[in-house]
């Protein structure tokens, strides 16, 4: 038997990419899960994904919502603890990497743009790990924060608050993991390199 079967996995961002991956993973695993995104047809693309995989459907939570939403943090912890009653694991995936309309880079690009990926890439992961400590100190369990190479001490050619967004991330990992140890909790962050999503798109790299 796995050592996964059975507990209560939150992967936020799992409706493509590496938190669609991540998700089908867990449920070949046997994990109870909570998937997470903003679009409900590619979130049904990775229940179908995960079920295929071996999922139970009742083993599966879909929520639908944006973590721009000050919201969404609570309703995913809530939602969770409700149906499976607990949290065993928190991947904090869901990212966002926005183009500015007029191709600007760099600081030129409007600090709304700033703002929003700041919100989602980083406060959003604070808050939703906030809510779920008291759950996973409960379960002795683990926060694994998606990163990035761009966090790490290079000049790119664009989307410089993405990667400061990033650098940041992996400095509130660091802090937490010091603190969070105490409590049982541990707190890790890996850091992918360039990977073919549809954030790969949106950043606006050019795929081949």
């Amino acid at each position: 038997m796995s050592f996964f079967a059975g507990k209560s996995v939150i992967v936020t961002g799992s409706s493509n990419g590496i938190g669609r991956e991540t998700a089908r993973m867990f449920a070949e695993k046997g994990t109870k899960l909570t998937i997470t995104g903003r679009n409900a047809e590619t979130l049904k693309v990775t229940k179908d994904l995960c079920i295929t995989a071996g999922a139970k459907e009742e083993d599966i939570l879909e929520i639908v919502a944006d973590l721009e939403n000050e919201e969404t943090p609570a309703k995913i912890i809530d939602g969770t603890v409700k149906a499976f009653g607990g949290i065993d694991v928190l991947v904090n995936n869901a990212g966002m990497a926005l183009a500015d309309a007029q191709g600007r880079t760099h600081m030129d690009v409007p600090l709304e743009i700033f703002d929003r990926t700041i919100n989602v890439n980083l406060r959003s992961i604070l808050v939703l790990t906030q809510l779920a400590v008291p759950h996973l100190e409960k379960t002795k369990g683990a926060v694994v924060n998606v990163s990035s190479i761009a966090a790490l001490p290079l000049a790119l050619k664009r989307n410089a608050y993405y990667a400061v967004t990033k650098a940041a991330l992996d400095q509130l990992t660091t802090q937490l993991a010091g603190q969070m140890i105490k409590k049982g909790i541990r707190v890790n962050s890996v850091n992918p390199g360039v990977i073919d999503t549809d954030l790969l798109g949106k950043d606006g790299k050019n795929r081949d």
